[in-house]
């Protein structure tokens, strides 16, 4: 069992790395500065190497193509890992918010159900672009 400064470490580091990933969506939507592309999604990926990359056309079919032929393992990959990993994070959420004050574990859950609904708003908005 963590003693009470690891556990306390633990409690931030998962903190700061939730406000981090917080931090990154709002300031890719603020300054204009286009999202990272789910590997999920072959045309907004092209879209993305083509932009950061300088891919020509015939470079944006080849990789497309690597994509497409790899979709079907990516889409299994992602069934088999994400009940896992949503898991995961509800144990990590759990025991963080249990070494926290009362007016914290409040606005900890608060946290937790606003980066829920972003995230659920960017597979809802993925799943519309496919």
């Amino acid at each position: 069992m963590p003693n009470r400064s690891q556990a306390w470490a633990a409690a931030f580091l998962a903190t700061v790395f939730l406000a981090g990933g917080a931090a990154g969506f709002w300031l890719r939507g603020y300054t204009g500065e286009p999202p990272e592309p789910r590997l999920r999604d072959t045309n907004q990926m092209v879209a993305y190497l083509t932009h950061e990359l300088g891919l020509n056309s015939a470079e944006q079919d080849s990789v497309r193509t690597v994509m497409q032929r790899h979709r079907a393992e990516i889409e299994a990959a992602w069934r088999d890992a994400h009940p896992r990993f949503d898991s995961l994070r509800a144990i990590m959420e759990a025991e963080i918010s249990v070494r926290l004050r009362p007016e914290q574990q409040q606005r900890y859950r608060d946290l937790v159900a606003r980066l829920a609904r972003q995230r659920a708003a960017a597979d809802t908005a993925r799943a519309d672009h496919h």
